[in-house]
């Protein structure tokens, strides 16, 4: 951020707000928002930029809510969890520690911990698991700001609709201030993360789904080889066995982090290197085991800037949407230094949730940052929808409000509590526009 200039992580969308504010209470947003309206200006909230698209961008006021945060209340519950009020701009990895204080942990995670709750819970963040949802479907009531500056609560009996639309709705109806979220008592994960093939490990695919609680993997394009992470759910009060910091430092930062992105330089300079480069890579992967909180196994560090595109389809569809997937790498000359990662979740009902109404299985493709990306990630848009793909809401796609209302029932409600709460659109933008219509 400079005085003028909003960017992004993945430096892909900018923005240059007549204004940019923090404020730091909930009645300091509302007065905030309240002027807004008066003055006929556009707002827009803003965690950590980790979207890859242009959902936080305004003309108007840019809101951070870096102001807004840590644990406002916990209340227990009968099952030994609680029920826990977060405020918005609290980042994740602050509140997996604070929760973890109170005996806690959230009932299932994405792989990044650097955004802010209300930021990753706006656009569909989800883990992996296939019988567990996303953040949205661990959510129990809301506390919006909506465009005339009132401050409300919401529930699934206490405005049940604006409940549904803001637990994941883009920014588009208000700004979250606090978010209540249903937790677990906290739990220690079993990883184990191995090299194997693609073949075998679509042949296995529908009992490690049904067996791991957290299973994905990821393909290296150009080969037939994979890396599996299957992590297991174990009491709270198991002790922790977690990688040797040397293993971890070498893996997770020099590996993971300094020489991937040494080699994406040299790839970016000679992209026919890329073939033999992921066959190397893939195949100098080595097993490792460990024990550790959670919320430790769930997240890693990534520090090699890219961009990405994600799409959830039906789960049965997954080993042939692959296959199209290899074949047009194949036959194209475009090579794909990124491996390409594979979750799971299980059917929801939330209504812009990625996963209502079906199991997901979810397809992130990647591109270095300093790479052209577009004839790649057309494609693989174009196989995904071949099986009623839906995109993530947060990454990279070219869909739109005509052709995304079709695989969501709940799309026209949606749409009608958006006109309802913010009719002159203060909360809009050109992604909105894109995505919903105007």
């Amino acid at each position: 951020m400079t005085q003028d200039t909003w960017r992004n992580w993945a430096g892909t969308e900018t923005a240059s707000p007549q204004h940019f504010a923090t404020p730091r209470s909930v009645e300091e947003l509302s007065a905030l928002i309240s002027g807004a309206a008066r003055q006929g200006r556009h707002v827009k909230a803003v965690g950590a930029g980790h979207s890859f698209t242009g959902v936080a961008v305004t003309d108007g006021i840019l809101v951070s809510l870096d102001a807004l945060t840590g644990i406002d209340s916990v209340t227990p519950n009968e099952s030994g969890g609680a029920l826990v009020t977060v405020f918005a701009g609290t980042r994740l990895r602050d509140m997996n520690e604070q929760l973890w204080q109170h005996g806690l942990a959230a009932i299932n995670l994405g792989d990044i911990d650097v955004q802010s709750f209300a930021g990753a819970l706006s656009t569909g963040t989800h883990g992996t698991g296939a019988q567990f949802g996303g953040l949205a479907t661990q959510v129990r009531a809301l506390q919006i700001v909506l465009p005339d500056g009132s401050v409300a609560d919401c529930s699934p009996t206490q405005n049940p609709e604006l409940f549904e639309a803001g637990r994941l709705g883009l920014g588009a109806i208000g700004v979250i201030t606090k978010v209540t979220i249903e937790c677990v008592p906290k739990y220690m994960l079993h990883a184990v993360e191995a090299p194997e093939s693609l073949d075998a490990t679509l042949d296995r695919l529908d009992h490690d789904r049904s067996t791991i609680d957290h299973f994905e993997f990821y393909w290296f394009p150009h080969t037939r080889r994979v890396l599996t992470k299957r992590n297991t759910r174990l009491p709270g009060d198991t002790p922790a066995s977690p990688i040797h910091p040397v293993r971890a430092f070498i893996d997770d930062e020099l590996l993971s982090n300094v020489v991937f992105e040494g080699v994406n330089r040299i790839a970016s300079l000679a992209p026919s290197t890329i073939p033999s480069i992921n066959r190397l890579s893939s195949r100098a992967l080595s097993a490792r085991e460990f024990t550790d909180r959670s919320y430790r196994v769930f997240a890693s560090e990534r520090r090699v800037r890219f961009k990405e595109m994600e799409y959830a389809i039906p789960a049965d569809a997954l080993p042939e949407t692959l296959a199209e997937i290899d074949r047009w790498v194949e036959r194209s000359d475009f090579t794909v230094a990124f491996p390409v990662e594979v979750r799971f979740a299980a059917a929801d009902d939330v209504w812009l949730s990625t996963a209502n109404g079906r199991d997901t299985a979810y397809i992130a493709v990647h591109q270095y940052h300093r790479r052209e990306h577009e004839r790649y990630f057309s494609a693989v848009e174009s196989i995904a929808r071949e099986v009623d793909g839906r995109p993530h809401w947060g990454k990279m796609h070219g869909r739109t409000a005509d052709d995304l209302r079709p695989t969501y029932s709940n799309f026209d409600e949606f749409v009608a509590v958006r006109d309802k709460y913010d009719p002159e659109r203060m909360f809009d933008n050109a992604y909105l526009q894109q995505v919903f219509g105007r």
